[in-house]
């Protein structure tokens, strides 16, 4: 194939990329984020210690975490069936895509409440904060830039979880690079896709280690 004959799939590819990553990581922010706050305010010592509450999400959290995302991705399909209505597509890809993530961020959101000084937590306490605005006006906004580089890393997992799935018709720039690249042996589509991938990649990392830098207190 020619260069210009690759142009022209370069671009639906990457926007039913974005629009796989966009949407899955909003979804993955949405349930991802009470994941973490709860695996931290459930801990002993936590803001709700229910110890053994926090023992069953962890298994949860770590079940979804050890599983390989093909493999997820071809176990949960009656579930994406259930919820799309079907397993092919941008759309359809979503759904293993955000079941993936939500873990995966869900640990990196724990991580940076944990990093929370002890001593801004229990000033709160002593002022007479409830949990829930403790949780909102303290914990989060003090751990913002973790959470900012933790959803950056997040992203750029994302973006490979869905070039993988372009294995099974997910659509995407994963879904040319086989389609193409692989299949018909074009070595110029798979050139092509595997470099916009990374500069993508590298954009996003970039933008997501400035914003953390420029909200960071220290």
């Amino acid at each position: 194939m020619t260069w210009e004959e690759i142009v022209p799939l370069l671009w639906p590819a990457t926007w039913e990329t974005a629009q796989m990553v966009g949407w899955a990581t909003l979804f993955t922010v949405l349930f991802g984020l009470p994941l973490g706050v709860a695996l931290v305010a459930f801990d002993r010592g936590g803001l709700r210690p229910l110890p053994a509450l926090k023992s069953v999400l962890g298994i949860v959290v770590n079940i979804g975490r050890s599983l390989p995302f093909i493999v997820l991705m071809i176990a949960i399909i009656p579930f994406t069936r259930l919820v799309i209505g079907t397993t092919i597509g941008t759309a359809a890809v979503v759904v293993p895509l955000t079941v993936g993530a939500v873990p995966f961020f869900a640990r990196l959101v724990e991580t940076a409440l944990r990093e929370v000084g002890t001593d801004v937590v229990q000033a709160a306490q002593a002022m007479g904060a409830g949990r829930t605005a403790i949780v909102r006006k303290v914990l989060l906004p003090e751990a913002l830039p973790g959470l900012v580089s933790g959803l950056t890393v997040t992203i750029v997992a994302l973006i490979g979880y869905s070039a993988m799935a372009g294995t099974v018709g997910g659509g995407g720039l994963g879904d040319l690079a086989v389609r193409y690249g692989y299949q018909r042996f074009e070595t110029l589509v798979m050139i092509v896709t595997v470099v916009l991938l990374i500069v993508i990649v590298q954009i996003l990392q970039s933008l997501g280690d400035w914003v953390a830098r420029r909200i960071s207190h220290k």
